[in-house]
C-alpha cells in the first residue's frame, strides 16, 4: 500500500499534467484576440497594399513563422470563395501564414462539408469574421445563366448550377443595369451576369445562420460577424456591400 507522502506526490504531479493540458487546450482555442471589425479592417487595408502594389504578406511566410504556426493556428477571419484563379485570397488580401481560413469552391456554395470548415474556424479556432467573397466574371455564375434552366451535360456541374439558379430570378427583378428589360440575360449578358453573382453572394451569406445553428447562435452572441464583398478583377479592389 502507497504511503500518503507518495500519492501525494503523484496528485500533484497529475495536477500539474491537468494544468498544463488545460493551458494548452486553451492557447491553442483561444481566438484571433480581434474583433470582427478590426479582423475586416485587417483584410481591407492588406487589399489596399495589394491594390498599390505594396506587399508585404510574404514577409509573414518566413521559417521562423511557419515554424511558430506549427503547432497551432488562430486565423482572424474566415473567407468563403471562389475556386478561380485569379481570386487568391492570401494574395489579393496580403496575408501571411496563418492569418486568414480560406474556403474555396466554385461559386463560393456552403454546402455540408463548407459549413461544417466555418464552423470549425468560428468555434474552435476563434475566428470573429466571415467574409463571403463573390467576384467578377465568375465562371460557375456564366454557366448557370448560360444554362438557361437545362442540364450543362454534367451532373456535378448541374449540382452547382442548380445552387445558383434561384438567385436569377432575384437578380432580374433587383439589377440596376436591367430595369425594364425582360430578357436583360440576353440583350446585357455580362451586367446580368454580375447582378446574379452579387444576388449569389449575399444569398449565400444569409443562408449561412439558417443552415447553421452554431453560426446562428454565434452571430446573435456578437461573437462572429458575416460580410459579403466582392473582387474586381481589372483594379484588383475588393468592395464590401452595406
Amino acid at each position: 500500500m502507497l504511503k500518503k507522502g507518495l500519492l501525494g506526490k503523484i496528485a500533484a504531479v497529475f495536477g500539474l499534467v491537468a494544468v498544463a493540458a488545460g493551458i494548452a487546450f486553451a492557447s491553442s482555442h483561444g481566438g484571433a484576440g480581434v474583433t470582427p471589425d478590426e479582423a475586416l479592417q485587417k483584410l481591407m487595408e492588406g487589399n489596399k497594399r495589394y491594390v498599390d502594389n505594396q506587399m508585404t504578406g510574404t514577409k509573414l511566410c518566413d521559417l521562423a513563422t511557419r515554424t511558430g504556426l506549427a503547432k497551432s493556428q488562430k486565423p482572424y477571419a474566415i473567407v468563403l470563395t471562389c475556386s478561380d484563379s485569379r481570386v487568391p485570397p492570401e494574395i489579393i488580401f496580403d496575408k501571411g501564414l496563418g492569418e486568414i481560413f480560406v474556403i474555396r469552391v466554385a461559386g463560393n456554395i456552403p454546402d455540408p462539408v463548407v459549413l461544417g470548415s466555418i464552423e470549425y474556424a468560428a468555434e474552435h479556432l476563434g475566428s470573429p469574421l466571415v467574409m463571403v467573397l463573390g467576384h467578377e466574371r465568375c465562371g460557375a455564375v456564366s454557366a448557370t445563366v448560360g444554362a438557361k434552366g437545362k442540364s450543362t451535360g454534367s451532373a456535378n456541374i448541374d449540382a452547382i448550377v442548380k445552387t445558383i439558379a434561384p438567385n436569377i430570378k432575384s437578380a432580374a427583378k433587383n439589377c440596376e443595369a436591367c430595369k425594364g428589360d425582360a430578357k436583360c440575360a440576353d440583350t446585357n449578358k455580362d451586367a446580368f451576369i454580375e447582378c446574379v453573382s452579387d444576388a449569389n453572394a449575399k444569398t449565400v451569406a444569409a443562408s449561412l445562420t439558417k443552415k447553421s445553428k452554431i453560426l446562428k447562435h454565434m452571430v446573435a452572441e456578437k461573437k462572429i460577424k458575416i460580410v459579403v464583398a466582392k473582387y474586381d478583377l481589372d483594379d484588383g479592389v475588393v468592395t464590401v456591400s452595406k
